[in-house]
């Protein structure tokens, strides 16, 4: 099972790509560029088309994310709700400049912010 991060990306936005692995144990998500809003509609769009066929575990990775704004935090909490609603988990893996932006909020918990992408995958290993 590769744990990496996902290699081919579409493009969603002029400043976001994103890529989807469905997973024997969990959806992941791939981003690169800014979650801002002018991207957070793809954003919400792109991983809602999947995850609304799924109810498998949901991993974000954005730790290629350069640029997270407060739109895009809105985007965030709008899925963290609908999983937690759901009880569905989800993680969100961030950089150093997603995870500032999380805390500055306090939101790392509600998001489930992860520090790296395997230590979220590491939950899935035994399940």
């Amino acid at each position: 099972m590769r744990t990496g991060a996902i290699t081919e990306l579409q493009r969603l936005t002029v400043s976001l790509r994103g890529g989807f692995e469905l997973k024997e144990r969990y959806l992941l998500f791939s981003f690169t560029g800014q979650l801002d809003a002018y991207s957070e509609r793809q954003f919400r769009d792109f991983v809602s088309e999947y995850v609304a066929k799924s109810k498998l575990p949901l991993v974000l990775d954005l730790s290629r994310v350069d640029f997270l704004d407060s739109s895009g935090l809105g985007a965030l909490v709008q899925i963290a709700k609908q999983r937690n609603e759901a009880k569905q988990k989800f993680f969100v893996v961030g950089n150093s400049r997603v995870v500032q932006t999380v805390k500055l909020v306090r939101l790392e918990a509600f998001l489930n912010l992860q520090p790296d992408l395997p230590t979220a995958l590491s939950s899935f290993a035994s399940a």
